[in-house]
């Protein structure tokens, strides 16, 4: 008989503390998401926090290091820390932890924008004032603040005003 199966081929219930390590085997995830989707599979919420306890302190679910993995994932994807700010207050990491974590990002926002505006758009500048804007309103959308932009854009075109 395999391990975790009744007599009848039926799968044996998994306590939340299993699921848990389960998920967190194949990635980071937050103490909000794990919670959830505990929650979502049907388990017990008192059972759901003693699990969520238990795995904080037996340091296989951390938030520090979830957030961590995020900011270095989206980093080297092309996001900005706005962006990155946004989705780690939807995982639920408060906001002190958040500036800790884009403090000791090691990342030169100016030079990763002006890489994705290279990327997306070449080393072509921008013919005129409409197309400059909408250089611009791409990279606030990736998350880059308006004075990076703004450096960003008017960098490529040569602007006297620098």
């Amino acid at each position: 008989m395999k391990r975790g199966r009744k007599s009848g081929g039926e799968a044996a219930p998994r306590s939340p503390y299993d699921r848990a390590l389960g998920m967190l085997a194949r990635r980071e995830y937050s103490q909000r998401e794990l919670r959830a989707r505990l929650q979502h599979a049907g388990c017990d919420e008192s059972d759901s926090d003693a699990a969520l306890l238990a795995l904080r302190e037996q340091h296989y679910q951390d938030d520090q290091r979830f957030g961590e993995m995020i900011v270095r994932t989206r980093t080297g994807q092309g996001y900005g820390p706005a962006r990155i700010r946004a989705e780690l207050r939807s995982h639920g990491l408060a906001d002190a932890a958040i500036g800790d974590l884009l403090a000791r990002a090691d990342a030169d926002w100016t030079a990763l924008a002006a890489a994705q505006l290279r990327k997306k758009y070449g080393r072509k500048a921008a013919v005129d004032h409409a197309e400059r804007g909408k250089r611009a309103a791409f990279l606030l959308r990736r998350g880059f603040s308006a004075a990076t932009v703004r450096i960003v854009t008017r960098a490529e075109v040569g602007d006297p005003d620098d």
